[in-house]
């Protein structure tokens, strides 16, 4: 598609494996009942995913408005809550990101499109995670953690943001996300979007519109 010349990528879901994948193991390591942790996210998120609440926790930890402690805090008491028994508050975050894995293929599209000319970036909505920054210099051009700036997907400002930053309109720009209701979200601002199911399906799609071989 002529006039695209950026590419941002979301982290937790394209540059690494499927996050439904590292909660299924995480529930199975620490004992959690799936269905549990799954209804607390749907209350927390909305009937919509990425419906806005201020009053949110995980929308306030993503804006960098909560503390990781105090959110795994109010999420132990909900999972303690939903299952009957007690949840250690402490390190729950690390223990339900233990078993993520990082996407080497994905992550070696975005070095191939960046060295093929494109603007890049990454754009991720943060559980407080410890961002595996190495090499991130020479992958991107711009790098926007939702709560090192105070804004999340799928708020329109963090999409202006980024694109602001790379110095191109929102309509020169491919946004990759494996949630649906982010995609949404950057199309509305003018982005091109790209849902994320497979390294082939996405390497495709972005060959198509680019017009580059990114093999």
């Amino acid at each position: 598609m002529s006039g695209l010349r950026a590419l941002v990528v979301d982290w937790g879901g394209v540059l690494t494996g499927p996050m439904s994948e590292v909660a299924r193991s995480w529930a199975a390591d620490d004992g959690i009942d799936l269905d549990v942790y799954s209804s607390i996210m749907r209350r927390w998120l909305g009937e919509e995913f990425g419906a806005e609440v201020r009053t949110n926790p995980i929308h306030a930890l993503e804006r960098g408005e909560l503390t990781l402690p105090d959110f795994e805090v109010r999420l132990a008491e909900a999972l303690s809550e939903g299952t009957g028994r007690p949840v250690a508050p402490s390190g729950l975050m690390e223990r339900m990101f233990a078993r993520l894995e990082h996407a080497p293929d994905m992550a070696g599209l975005v070095r191939r499109a960046h060295a093929a000319g494109l603007r890049t970036a990454l754009l991720s909505n943060s559980w407080g995670n410890d961002y595996p920054r190495e090499g991130w210099a020479d992958m991107f051009d711009a790098v926007v953690i939702s709560g090192e700036v105070g804004m999340r997907k799928p708020e329109p400002r963090i999409f202006e943001h980024v694109v602001a930053l790379l110095d191109v309109p929102p309509q020169a720009c491919v946004f990759v996300d494996d949630v649906p209701a982010y995609v949404a979200a950057a199309v509305g601002t003018g982005m091109v979007g790209v849902r994320h199911t497979s390294y082939e399906t996405t390497k495709a799609e972005l060959e198509a519109l680019f017009d580059l071989d990114l093999s």
